[in-house]
């Protein structure tokens, strides 16, 4: 007979970081702020997305950014060089970002003027895709250097984002990389999956991108 307890410490940590991302997204909605949760792997291309994000809206919407990562600056150098408001986060090496340092990054980044918050999180397709960090929305980037079979390796990723962005579609030529398949793949995992095919670079497809995120943008704050 066992005469100790068993504590489910994994389980416990992630319904206390669901209440509280349940509660930030209600502030947000309050603050008619819209937060996007953007991942991806290390080198998809996420700041160059973010980069082509804020030229296509800055003059209908007031975005502001969040840079996760290790330990660097260089993204939100980078940001920062196109007058949009950023701060830095460092996760002193942890490999995600829940909600309350989510809500950290927010308070000092401030929402009160932002219709737009858009959270670059950890390159990683594993942690992040298990925490909820109170975004509105959740997106992410497979580009084609990456490979089609990334639904097969890391299905709840694909699972839990609203939207795919499928990057480096100007590189298709060099790759073996089957747009199609990667479509059924996700439609798969989760239906309701909206897939853009991208070309950050080029700036192909993001007319699209940027179209949705002006759709979400304004359901948030008619809801």
């Amino acid at each position: 007979m066992n005469t100790y307890k068993v504590i489910e410490i994994k389980q416990s940590i992630f319904e206390d970081n669901d209440r509280q991302a349940n509660l930030l997204r209600e502030e947000l909605k309050k603050d008619k702020t819209f937060l996007l949760n953007l991942m991806s792997s290390p080198g998809s291309g996420k700041t160059t997305t973010v980069l082509r994000t804020i030229e296509a809206l800055k003059d209908e919407i007031s975005i502001g950014v969040l840079e996760a990562d290790i330990d660097s600056d260089v993204d939100a150098h980078a940001v920062a060089q196109t007058g949009t408001k950023v701060i830095q986060l460092h996760t002193g090496g942890m490999c995600h970002l829940d909600a309350d340092m989510t809500k950290q990054g927010l308070v000092e980044l401030g929402t009160e003027e932002i219709d737009c918050a858009i959270l670059e999180n950890v390159g990683n397709l594993v942690c992040p895709a298990e925490f909820d960090t109170g975004a509105s929305k959740n997106a992410m980037i497979l580009s084609v250097p990456e490979g089609d079979d990334k639904p097969l390796k890391y299905p709840l990723m694909f699972s839990i984002v609203d939207v795919l962005l499928i990057n480096k579609i100007d590189a298709l030529d060099y790759f073996d990389f089957d747009l199609e398949a990667v479509k059924e793949r996700v439609k798969k995992l989760n239906p309701n999956i909206k897939v853009i095919p991208i070309s950050a670079k080029t700036g192909e497809g993001i007319d699209e991108w940027a179209d949705w995120i002006r759709t979400e943008v304004k359901n948030w704050n008619e809801k």
